[in-house]
């Protein structure tokens, strides 16, 4: 068993300071190094957090320190078009992982990392923290101890604004190459618990996407799309970065033969309804209880998903949220990019899908 966790962090940039407060709040890790291209994003996060005379060593090239560090996990968190070939790197020097969403841009890479790992005997795990919210943790209970009965349908939304300065803070934003547009980028997280909360197995999807405010992006801003389930349960999905004038909420419902259930707020962190058929406790206790407020839409959940992985890696086991789950959210949301591309409903599984598959969409 390892006792302390080496621990680095390849990409210093906006969701960043998610995971060093993450290490900071648990035990059994230590930051051990950090890795950008641009030397001023490491020395803002490490300031941020007073470490920045700490000892922690600072590198431009991950591969330089892989070499030297030879940390135990690794988190990659640099824009999303470099996460498949870090990661891979990473497991071929013997790194677990926890990867920021999506876990990469085309099925293939998604699939070498998940063949790869099994192989080299690491864990990865995909960062879709949300499954960590107190309110989802809650709500997946009661959906495993079979209180909603059969599932009838879900919905995700996710009614955000993203303006022409959040894209001009890094050139990648909105690019079929290195992002993909609000559903794969703002979306992916509701879009994975829709999925994981309604039976994971989809038979088809049938979608919608347009750019109608961003023209200085090459992706969309507005996904519509109805997914059918292979336990004849339904999807709906609706993603938008066009909310005037600011994020206005993200919400999950699930409908069940004997349960209903609102998850809301920013990020799905508030129990908004709850109402079953065999409920005998305190509904509006419950819905105190199990329900956060978060600063932002990032919540809470990168500290207990980091504990997760660390007791993981310290005892080999597999991680709550692992490399199958993000190509599984991954998938979803190229199958609705290819069902709004040919304008016909897709067939899943999928394969061989990238983002780059749509250049030129708009």
């Amino acid at each position: 068993m390892i006792d302390t966790v080496k621990y680095a962090l390849i990409g210093c940039g906006r969701i960043s300071p998610n995971h060093i407060a993450a290490v900071k709040n648990n035990d059994h890790i230590e930051l051990v190094a950090v890795c950008d291209i641009v030397p001023e994003n490491m020395e803002h996060l490490l300031s941020q957090f007073e470490l920045q005379d700490k000892g922690i060593a600072r590198y431009t090239d991950y591969h330089q320190m892989l070499k030297e560090q030879h940390p135990h996990l690794v988190a990659i968190a640099t824009e999303s078009g470099k996460h498949g070939q870090i990661a891979l790197d990473c497991i071929a020097e013997g790194c677990n992982l926890i990867i920021e969403k999506p876990i990469a841009l085309s099925l293939d890479e998604a699939d070498a990392i998940i063949a790869e790992s099994e192989k080299q005997g690491v864990i990865v795990c995909a960062c879709h923290q949300n499954r960590f919210n107190k309110s989802i943790q809650k709500i997946r209970e009661a959906l495993e101890e079979g209180r909603f009965g059969k599932m009838f349908h879900g919905t995700a939304h996710i009614r955000w604004n993203r303006s022409k300065p959040y894209y001009d803070q890094a050139k990648w934003r909105g690019t079929w190459e290195q992002d993909g547009g609000a559903l794969m980028n703002q979306c992916i997280h509701n879009i994975d618990l829709l999925r994981w909360m309604m039976g994971d197995e989809i038979t088809e999807v049938m979608a919608y996407t347009d750019r109608l405010n961003h023209d200085y992006i090459e992706a969309e801003d507005l996904g519509l799309a109805i997914v059918k389930f292979k336990n004849g349960a339904y999807g709906v999905i609706e993603g938008t970065t066009n909310i005037y004038p600011h994020n206005l909420e993200e919400t999950l419902y699930l409908f069940g033969e004997k349960g209903t259930v609102k998850a809301g707020g920013k990020s799905v962190n508030i129990i908004e309804e709850w109402n079953f058929a065999d409920e005998t406790g305190d509904v509006d206790a419950i819905k105190k209880e199990f329900g956060e407020n978060p600063p932002n839409v990032y919540g809470f959940g990168h500290t207990p998903l980091y504990k997760n992985v660390i007791d993981a890696v310290r005892h080999g086991k597999q991680p709550y949220v692992d490399a199958r789950a993000g190509r599984r959210a991954l998938e979803l949301v190229l199958a609705i990019y290819l069902s709004a591309k040919e304008g016909k409903a897709v067939k899943l599984p999928l394969s061989h899908c990238s983002t780059l598959d749509f250049k030129g969409r708009f």
